[in-house]
């Protein structure tokens, strides 16, 4: 039996508990009857199936009433430090520990003109604001493909105006633009840098000490002396804005960059 094979609401109580014992290094029933309203007999049976699944099953202590996670604990699952905090939490105050994300708004109506044009192979006119220039200009694109920098989505399209590719953000085109339709009778130029695949070698900053280039090392999750991450050239940029590379203060910087056409 696998944890895949459980019922959906078993599997996800038992996916807290793995990542209570990884990351806490103890669990007990009481963990699971706050956080999902059930009883204390159901959290035994599920204490017993997790032991049941668990290579390293963990250990009841009395005197501390808790299950405490094997030296050699395996965890049954992954899970990131993202998806753990609020078991590492003990703020008992109103206002979150957690810094407060942008609240990214989308036109629900804007990306439905946007999907269709995708599909059907249509170009659109529409109004869009510029934010480094300030200007608001009408202009014809192709779209082609919604892509994402982990926090915002964006459009790749055709300029007709810049004869070339770029990137928009949906919340920038005016909903009461004109959504003039046409069909793209020509074939549009490939999209070069969307089929080439940037792989990019990493390394701390040159500048740090041997100690700080280590903790680096860790904190990125490096296996030896250079990290590889690997994206389409045509992301480069969130890339570095995403990663900090480049700027004052990064705590990484570029061995080198390899283009390989996809």
């Amino acid at each position: 039996m696998t944890l895949d094979s459980l019922k959906h609401a078993q599997r996800e109580r038992l996916v807290f508990l793995d990542r209570c014992l990884t990351w806490r290094g103890a669990a007990n029933r009481r963990d699971l009857t706050r956080r999902f309203g059930i009883s204390n007999a159901q959290a035994a049976i599920d204490f017993r199936t997790y032991n049941t699944h668990s290579p390293t099953p963990p250990s009841y202590q009395a005197g501390e009433k808790r299950y405490i996670a094997a030296r050699n604990h395996a965890p049954l699952t992954s899970s990131s430090p993202a998806d753990t905090f609020d078991l590492l939490d003990t703020n008992e105050s109103p206002v979150s520990p957690v810094l407060p994300q942008p609240a990214r708004k989308l036109d629900r109506q804007i990306l439905v003109r946007l999907y269709r044009a995708i599909v059907n192979r249509q170009a659109l006119n529409v109004r869009y604001t510029s934010i480094q220039s300030g200007a608001r200009t009408e202009q014809w694109i192709a779209p082609s493909r919604f892509t994402s920098d982990g926090e915002r989505i964006h459009l790749r399209a055709w300029s007709y105006r810049h004869a070339a590719y770029r990137d928009y953000l949906p919340i920038r085109i005016d909903p009461n633009g004109p959504f003039a339709q046409r069909d793209i009778e020509q074939p549009l130029p490939r999209d070069d840098d969307w089929h080439t695949l940037a792989r990019i070698w990493l390394r701390p900053r040159h500048d740090l000490s041997p100690a700080q280039a280590d903790v680096v090392r860790r904190e990125f999750g490096f296996d030896g002396a250079v990290l590889l991450v690997e994206t389409r050239k045509a992301l480069e940029f969130y890339f570095d804005r995403r990663w900090h590379i480049g700027v004052t203060g990064a705590r990484l910087e570029r061995e080198r960059t390899d283009y390989v056409p996809l």
